[in-house]
């Protein structure tokens, strides 16, 4: 469903750890209305899995998405990039059929 690259695992991971959630907690990954395409992505850590959301594990790092985002979220991959032009979590979305300028929303 969702795939995650080892620069996103390692940065989930440590920030985790820094936080001393590694064992009790997970990334979870949410689309909510907002953007100007529409859509925007939510990142936060979640101690709580619902009975409808889906656990994603990579190594020691787990994902949780709920139901309704995994609709907007199948094939994803979830990157971090680090760069001197940018850092931050990068989605690659084959579901999304527009994005706006700043690349902090699309749309599908």
């Amino acid at each position: 469903m969702i795939e995650i690259t080892d620069s996103a695992h390692n940065r989930i991971k440590s920030l985790l750890e820094n936080d001393g959630k590694l064992d009790s907690h997970a990334l979870r990954l949410k689309v909510v209305g907002g953007g100007c395409s529409g859509l925007r992505y939510e990142l936060l850590f979640d101690d709580v899995v619902g009975d409808a959301d889906t656990e994603i594990e990579h190594g020691d790092v787990r994902v949780i998405v709920d139901e309704k985002s995994a609709l907007y979220l199948v094939g994803t991959t979830i990157d971090f990039v680090d760069t001197l032009n940018e850092s931050g979590f990068k989605m690659q979305n084959p579901n999304a059929n527009s994005t706006c300028g700043c690349g902090e929303s699309f749309g599908a």
